[in-house]
């Protein structure tokens, strides 16, 4: 194989204004195996560079128009793959020097011997083999670190994300723990007391037939009184047990909203309260029971005007999408303590002391009938927000 169809050990750029020396240098060179071009200018040999990006320039330090020095700083710029030896004059070290600092991988005194030039050439390849190498791990090692980070905040994202899936699972699961507690709880509660009060009833309507003091009636209607107020409670608990009778229909949830709203006109203005509604999109009816529907919005207006001073803002929005109705119920209280927050669905738990504590029970138990979900959006100062969402599939 001659020389010409070997691989040429690197290409090198000769640039002297002296022709002389440039054709010489370029003949040791091609000798040596090196691809070489050459340029008489400093401009010259910039564009030389450009079109042919060489690794290493023999650039001359005393030339016209533009000297060694500007071109060795316009190379080191533009071109950082690029490696310059410069080529000085006798006795100008310090001038080498200065090349040196600005950038020149090394330099060779004018007139040079052909060994000399050879091994300083081959030297700095070398070198520039070894950092061009070194750059490059290191730009590696950047991206795998950046690589490493990315999959790190990726990863905690996920294990956030799974966290807090499992949180809210785990709170799931204990609420319908607490809600078959109650189911036990309150179903043993009413065949057991229902049947004695029964009787107390039957017994109070005998006597109150043959009685005509006045202050015995008195008497006689307050017990009714309260057994009626026993009989409402253990219906409570019942309805936050199981589910009651039902009736499945076509339901249009914003005309639920509309009705319950009027049911309670006399609440809101006894209050002063606005009541604002923003239907957003209406969405298709759903298959369920009326009743059970009109109930969730019931208690939660309810709770809303009981918190709320006079003249506050009961608000309402309903939009639905192809697989959610969504419904916020807003009010302008006090906001629930953020200790209170993770009770607040739980049975018998309640901060009104005329209350029975079962009214959001219901309204979870209602909603997880349909597949749906409930949750406190937001509250603080300002008010309160609850989300309900109703899927527009049946239940299965």
């Amino acid at each position: 194989m001659s020389q010409q169809d070997k691989e040429p050990r690197g290409r090198v750029l000769i640039v002297d204004d002296e022709k002389v020396i440039l054709d010489l240098t370029a003949i040791i060179l091609k000798n040596r195996g090196y691809q070489v071009f050459t340029a008489l200018s400093a401009l010259e040999g910039l564009e030389v560079i450009e079109k042919e990006r060489p690794e290493l320039v023999l650039l001359d330090y005393m030339m016209p128009n533009m000297d060694g020095l500007t071109a060795l700083k316009e190379i080191r710029r533009s071109y950082p793959d690029t490696y310059v030896i410069m080529f000085t004059g006798k006795g100008s070290e310090e001038i080498a020097v200065e090349l040196m600092k600005a950038g020149a991988s090394d330099y060779i005194l004018k007139p040079f011997n052909n060994q000399d030039l050879v091994e300083r050439i081959e030297s700095v390849l070398k070198l520039r083999g070894i950092e061009l190498q070194n750059r490059a791990l290191l730009s590696e090692r950047e991206r795998l670190l950046a690589e490493i980070a990315d999959w790190n905040r990726e990863l905690e994202r996920r294990v956030q994300e799974k966290s807090e899936a499992l949180r809210r699972a785990q709170a799931e699961v204990v609420q319908s723990e607490k809600l078959a507690s109650l189911g036990y709880l309150s179903a043993g509660m009413a065949h057991e007391i229902r049947n004695p009060l029964n009787s107390i009833a039957l017994f109070v309507q005998l006597i109150k037939t043959g009685l005509d003091e006045h202050e015995r009636l008195d008497y006689v209607e307050k017990i009714l009184k309260e057994v009626d107020r026993i009989d409402n409670i253990l219906a409570k608990l019942l309805d936050a047990s199981k589910r009651p009778k039902f009736e499945i229909s076509e339901v249009r949830v914003d005309r639920v909203l509309e009705h319950t709203l009027d049911a309670f006109t006399p609440q809101l203005r006894q209050k002063r309260i606005r009541a604002v509604t923003d239907f957003k999109s209406i969405p298709p009816a759903i298959k369920a029971d009326p009743m059970e529907i009109e109930q969730i919005f019931t208690n939660l207006f309810l709770n809303s005007i009981y918190v709320m001073p006079e003249e506050g803002t009961l608000a309402v929005e309903l939009e639905g999408d192809e697989q959610w109705i969504t419904v916020r119920v807003s009010d302008t209280g006090p906001g629930i303590p953020p200790e209170n927050l993770p009770n607040i669905f739980d049975p018998f738990f309640t901060t009104n002391s005329r209350g029975t504590g079962l009214g959001l029970s219901v309204v979870l138990r209602i909603v997880k009938t349909y597949k749906g979900k409930i949750e406190v959006e937001k509250s603080d100062s300002l008010g309160t927000t609850f989300l309900v969402r109703l899927p527009l599939a049946p239940p299965r």
